[in-house]
């Protein structure tokens, strides 16, 4: 089984942006204050941090499960990760909301994530349902982008789910996005989030359409692909 932690394609801030964000943040803050919010950002992604293995632990029991009793696992591998803060502030000031560690609690949903990657379409939905099974977990949000792709072509499905963390002050519930995809759906957005930021402006449009049908192309073969594997396990084919 593979488990990465890491920082996913995310958008990104150059040093100018970075250092304006700061600034923004630091404006009419004392030293002492910016002491305390840098203390209690880090406590505070610590927690996220936590759910994450929560989480993470779920999904690798349900792996370890299906590949000791049955032939196969609909989860390849599983990766995580937390938002950089600057992509959180980013985030906050792209929404109009000021710098509270309370409000960015509430309101961005995607601080802490954990992204799953299935061979077949039919994993995916099987491995959501697993999951929003268990009785600690609840569901906040879900959108999915495969029966209803971006624009751009992008296909994942999309779950907020809450969770519980244990701490030695009692239980705590803490918010987690959880991607889920096929392997061709990752290989796309994983290359798209290349070129994505190299693209220059005067091709830009050429450039989005053609990665809109390679989008397509990949999603056509991930179907035919489930088909295959519906045929190899005597499943009949949908009317």
């Amino acid at each position: 089984m593979n488990h990465r932690h890491h920082t996913w394609e995310e958008e990104e801030f150059d040093e100018v942006q970075q250092k304006s964000m700061r600034l923004a943040f630091a404006e009419n803050q004392s030293p002492e204050q910016l002491l305390d919010f840098t203390k209690r950002f880090a406590e505070l992604m610590t927690l996220y941090e936590c759910a994450i293995k929560e989480v993470t632990t779920k999904l690798e029991v349900l792996t370890l499960e299906f590949r000791s009793t049955r032939k196969r696992s609909p989860i390849n591998n599983i990766q995580s990760r937390i938002k950089t803060p600057e992509s959180i502030m980013g985030k906050m000031k792209k929404k109009g909301l000021p710098y509270d560690l309370d409000v960015m609690k509430q309101e961005l949903n995607d601080i802490a994530g954990v992204r799953v990657v299935c061979p077949f379409i039919d994993d995916i939905y099987a491995v959501a349902d697993m999951l929003l099974q268990q009785d600690d977990i609840v569901l906040l949000q879900k959108k999915d982008y495969i029966e209803n792709p971006k624009q751009n072509g992008y296909r994942s499905l999309h779950l907020v789910v809450e969770i519980p963390i244990f701490l030695s002050t009692g239980k705590l519930p803490m918010k987690v996005e959880v991607q889920i995809r096929t392997i061709a759906m990752n290989f796309w957005a994983s290359l798209e989030h290349q070129i994505h930021y190299k693209k220059q402006s005067d091709n830009s449009l050429e450039l989005g359409e053609e990665m809109r049908q390679c989008a397509e192309i990949i999603h056509n073969t991930d179907v035919r692909m489930q088909q295959v594997q519906r045929r190899m396990q005597g499943i009949p084919e949908e009317g």
